[in-house]
C-alpha cells in the first residue's frame, strides 16, 4: 500500500462522462482562442493557458512535464517560465519526482487548483445555460456533476481488503460522534476489520462530551486514539491548540481525490490554507417538509422565510396535535447554532467576513482581524423571524434539540423541521411514519435580499498531533479506507442518509436508497451548500454556546430581543481575542 503513495489513478469513466467532464474546459480554451483572435491587443493569459491545460491532462490521465506546461502558455520561455513559478509559489501546482535523483519531475493541480475549478466549471456551465438555453437532455450528462473529478457512470465497487494487514500494537482506535452515520460503522464493524487486517477500537460520545475527550486527549503525552472525529466548527480550534496534525505532514493527499468531495465539506476542513482532516460525514442542514400536508393545503414548497412562516401558520392546528416547525431552540450549543443559521438565512454569517461571489470567505480566518457581528439590523430580522417562529411551534420548543426536533416529524405532529441529512432515517426507514415517502427537501429558505443556503454540518477523520510517530502509516490508511468512496457507499446502504463524495451520490444503487441524495447534490451544484454560516474559527463554540444563552432568555420573553442582541455581541466581543493581521 505504502508503494501507492503519492500516485493518483484516474478511475474508468463512460465515454460520455468523460466527454461531459472535459466540456467547459474546452470551452474556455476555445472562447479563449477566439477572443486572442478577434482583438489584435488581447494577449494570451499564460497563468489561465496553463491551468486548462494541466486540468485537462489530469482528467484524461496524462502526465505533465515543465516544458509541456510552458509550451501551452503561448508566451516567450522567460514569461512562461516566471508565471509557472508564480503558480507552484501560489500552491496551484504540485511536482512529483519521476525519477529516484529528483532531477525530473511531473506536475500536478494541487486539491487548491482543482476545489477552484469545481466551482468555476459549475458557474461557467449554469451561466451558459441560464443565458443560452439548451440544457443537456441526455440522462448522463444531467447526472454528472464537475465537482465529481471522475463521477463514474459505473458503480462504486465492494470494499477492497488491503493488500497488506495493518500491523499496529492493539488495532486502530477510533473516537467518534454518537450518530446514526457513525452507529452505522460500528455496525460494520466487522466487514471493516476484515478490509484492513486489524481490530478496531471505538469509542462514541455525544458532541459536548466528544470536543472535551478531544481536547483531553490533546493533554495527553501520547494519544489514546489513532483517529479521532471532529465537528467542523472546531477545526480553527483544533489547529491551533494542536489537537490535529496537518494532513500533509502525514500522506500524500492526493490520494483522498480532493475533487471528490462536495466542496464546502472539503474546505471546511481547512485551516490556514491545509487540510486537518478528511470528510467523513457531509450534511446539510435542510428543511424537511410534508408534501402531502403542503398540496392538500394548496402550498408551495417554500422559498422564503415569509413563505415558511405562512405554511407554519396555514398548517398549525394544535387541537388536532399538529403544529406547524420544530427546530433546535434547547438552550445553549443546540439554539446557538440556530441563532447562526438564521442569520445566515437573511445573508449575514456572525463574524464580518468578506463578501465574495457565492458567499463569504473563510481562507484568511486563521490570520485573525475578525470581529462578531450579531447586534445588527440583519441579527434584529433574525431575531424576530425566531420569536414568530415559537407561535407555530410544539410546546415544549425551548427543550428541543438534535433528534427531538426530528423525532415529532418523524411521529406526523408537525408539518415542518429543520434537520440535517442524518436524522432523515427516523422517518425514511419507517414505513409506520406518515412522513415516510412523503417528505420534500429544501435548502432553508432565505429572508429578503437574501439567498437561500443548505448550511453544511458533519465530521471529518482525523490524526491526533500526539499520536505515536510509529503508528501513523497504519492510521493513514485506515483513514483513507474509512473515507472512501466504497467505505461511503456502504454506510449509505446500510442506512446513513450523509455523503461527502460527488461519486457516491452519483452511484445508481446509492440515488435509489433516497432522494436526499439528489437533492443535496444539486444543492451543491447550485453552490446552495455552505459552511461560512458557522466559520470554524477557534472561539466559536463559545460564540454559539453565549447566543444559545442570550436568545433562549429572548425566547422565554425574559430579555427584548435588542437587548439579547447587545449582549451577545459584547460578550463575543470579549471573547474575540486580538490577533496579528
Amino acid at each position: 500500500m505504502n508503494a501507492m503513495q503519492g500516485q493518483h489513478t484516474p478511475r474508468t469513466v463512460s465515454p460520455g462522462a468523460k466527454t461531459q467532464m472535459l466540456d467547459v474546459l474546452s470551452f474556455l480554451d476555445e472562447f479563449g482562442d477566439e477572443l486572442e483572435a478577434a482583438f489584435d491587443l488581447f494577449a494570451p493569459n499564460p497563468h489561465l493557458r496553463m491551468a486548462l491545460h494541466l486540468l485537462q491532462s489530469h482528467f484524461e490521465g496524462r502526465t505533465i512535464t515543465p516544458t509541456a506546461l510552458i509550451d501551452a502558455s503561448r508566451v516567450p520561455y522567460a514569461t512562461a517560465n516566471r508565471r509557472l513559478k508564480e503558480m507552484l509559489g501560489a500552491g496551484l501546482i504540485e511536482q512529483r519526482p519521476r525519477t529516484r535523483t529528483g532531477k525530473s519531475f511531473s506536475l500536478h493541480p494541487s486539491e487548491k487548483l482543482l476545489s477552484q475549478w469545481v466551482q468555476l466549471s459549475g458557474r461557467v456551465r449554469r451561466i451558459a445555460e441560464e443565458r443560452f438555453g439548451g440544457r443537456d437532455t441526455d440522462t448522463e450528462a444531467r447526472d454528472y456533476y464537475f465537482g465529481g473529478s471522475y463521477a463514474d457512470a459505473k458503480p462504486i465497487p465492494p470494499l477492497n481488503v488491503l493488500p497488506e494487514p495493518l500491523k499496529v500494537s492493539g488495532g486502530i482506535r477510533v473516537l467518534v460522534h454518537g450518530d446514526p452515520t457513525f452507529m452505522v460503522m460500528k455496525n460494520l464493524k466487522r466487514q471493516f476489520e476484515q478490509a484492513i487486517g486489524t481490530p478496531i477500537n471505538q469509542r462514541a460520545f455525544s458532541i459536548d462530551r466528544l470536543r472535551g475527550e478531544g481536547l483531553r486527549n490533546a493533554e495527553r503525552a501520547t494519544s489514546r486514539y489513532d483517529i479521532v472525529a471532529v465537528d467542523l466548527p472546531w477545526i480553527g480550534d483544533f489547529a491551533e491548540r494542536g489537537v490535529l496534525m496537518p494532513l500533509d505532514e502525514a500522506m500524500d493527499i492526493a490520494r483522498l481525490d480532493p475533487a471528490d468531495f462536495h466542496t464546502a465539506g472539503w474546505k471546511a476542513a481547512h485551516w490556514g490554507g491545509r487540510a486537518y482532516g478528511v470528510p467523513a460525514q457531509t450534511t446539510p442542514e435542510l428543511l424537511f417538509y410534508r408534501r402531502d400536508l403542503f398540496a392538500r393545503a394548496g402550498l408551495e414548497p417554500p422559498t422564503t422565510t415569509a413563505a415558511m412562516l405562512d405554511a407554519a401558520r396555514r398548517l398549525n392546528d394544535p387541537r388536532r396535535g399538529m403544529h406547524g416547525i420544530a427546530w433546535n431552540a434547547a438552550r445553549g450549543t443546540a439554539l446557538g447554532h440556530t441563532v447562526l443559521m438564521t442569520m445566515a438565512d437573511f445573508g449575514q454569517p456572525v463574524l464580518d467576513l468578506p463578501r465574495i461571489a457565492g458567499g463569504f470567505d473563510t481562507d484568511a480566518l486563521a490570520r485573525g482581524g475578525y470581529r462578531a457581528t450579531i447586534d445588527t439590523e440583519t441579527g434584529l430580522q433574525a431575531a424576530e423571524f425566531l420569536l414568530e417562529l415559537m407561535q407555530y411551534s410544539p410546546p415544549d420548543i425551548l427543550s428541543m434539540s438534535w433528534y427531538e426536533r426530528v423525532r415529532p416529524y418523524a411521529a406526523g405532529k408537525v408539518a415542518m423541521a429543520y434537520g440535517y441529512t442524518l436524522l432523515a432515517p427516523y422517518f425514511e426507514r419507517d414505513e409506520s411514519s406518515p412522513a415516510y415517502g412523503q417528505t420534500g427537501y429544501l435548502p432553508h429558505p432565505a429572508g429578503p435580499g437574501a439567498s437561500q443556503i443548505a448550511p453544511v454540518g458533519g465530521y471529518v477523520m482525523g490524526i491526533p498531533a500526539n499520536l505515536a510517530p510509529e503508528r501513523v502509516p497504519a492510521a493513514v490508511e485506515a483513514l483513507c479506507v474509512f473515507t472512501s468512496a466504497e467505505a461511503q457507499k456502504l454506510y449509505v446502504l446500510n442506512g446513513s442518509r450523509t455523503n461527502p463524495r460527488y461519486s457516491v451520490a452519483a452511484d445508481a444503487e446509492v440515488r435509489r436508497t433516497s432522494p436526499i441524495f439528489d437533492a443535496v447534490d444539486a444543492m451543491s451544484w447550485r453552490d446552495e451548500m455552505q459552511f461560512w454560516p458557522r466559520p470554524p474559527v477557534p472561539e466559536i463554540c463559545d460564540i454559539i454556546q453565549i447566543c444559545g444563552e442570550e436568545f433562549h432568555d429572548m425566547l422565554r420573553g425574559i430579555t427584548p430581543a435588542r437587548d439579547a442582541l447587545r449582549q451577545a455581541q459584547r460578550r463575543a466581543d470579549a471573547l474575540i481575542r486580538p490577533r496579528d493581521t
